[in-house]
């Protein structure tokens, strides 16, 4: 109850502060609207369901490209963590890669794939691939040795070792890298669609630029950071929960 009081009251200060500026004048409404136009903006998205449309095609963007990554880069990570020879070679490499920002794959994207929907699948792909990938290996490296020695010694080999020792004891390492992924992952398809003629969220913030329409542009914002917090906290704040229950970890909160 307190976290929520505290939560309202600081928007309503926030949005407060918002308006006064807007009130002073000291940018035109058309490079500062106030929340009044903002509001106004969003619902007319909504009730034309343009927002909505394009809200289901990112979302679906983001399913596909995000879920690929999560399929790809623990296997990778897995590789990684337990061929030593993929470790010295193919190891540096993705860790000199994860530091390219998303928007660097964006030419090659273009120049591959042309302008498609697997170009925009691809930059998602690559924006939160190396994350995933990352601290899967760094996950399964922080295993201690004595639930190795246990699982094997109770029978575990290959894959079931991996399912029931490996995966349950670097869920804290592998969940904090899939919120990392999926925040990159988000950051990423926001990008390519604001490049790419197509329709979604990111372009929508294009066409408010072209138009001038500030009020468009900052309601898709809010629309991109409510659904990210949506997914943080139906997803990722549920499996966190349930794994800081599990394995008796303390919030310090």
């Amino acid at each position: 109850m307190r976290k929520a009081f505290r939560q309202l009251a600081f928007y309503i200060f926030l949005i407060g502060s918002w308006q006064l500026i807007a009130s002073l004048r000291i940018w035109p409404p058309y490079l500062l609207p106030s929340p009044g136009n903002v509001l106004g903006a969003l619902r007319d998205g909504l009730t034309d369901q343009t927002f909505l449309v394009a809200t289901g095609i990112s979302m679906r963007r983001i399913a596909l490209g995000y879920g690929l990554s999560v399929l790809l880069g623990i296997s990778l990570g897995l590789l990684l963590a337990t061929n030593r020879f993929l470790e010295e070679s193919l190891g540096g490499f993705v860790l000199s890669l994860q530091s390219l920002p998303s928007i660097c794959w964006l030419p090659l994207a273009v120049l591959w794939f042309g302008l498609t929907e697997t170009a925009i699948l691809f930059v998602v792909l690559m924006g939160s691939l190396l994350a995933v990938t990352i601290s899967t290996e760094m996950g399964i490296r922080h295993v201690p040795r004595i639930y190795l020695q246990a699982g094997r010694n109770l029978g575990a080999r290959g894959p079931r070792l991996f399912w029931h020792v490996l995966l349950p004891a670097s869920l804290p390492h592998l969940v904090s890298g899939l919120k990392q992924g999926w925040a990159f992952a988000w950051r990423s398809l926001i990008s390519g669609e604001m490049i790419f003629v197509s329709l979604g969220l990111g372009h929508l913030l294009m066409m408010g630029r072209d138009l001038n329409d500030m009020s468009q542009v900052v309601a898709v914002m809010i629309l991109i950071m409510a659904l990210g917090q949506v997914v943080d906290h139906v997803l990722f704040g549920r499996l966190e929960h349930s794994i800081r229950h599990k394995w008796g970890i303390v919030s310090f909160r």
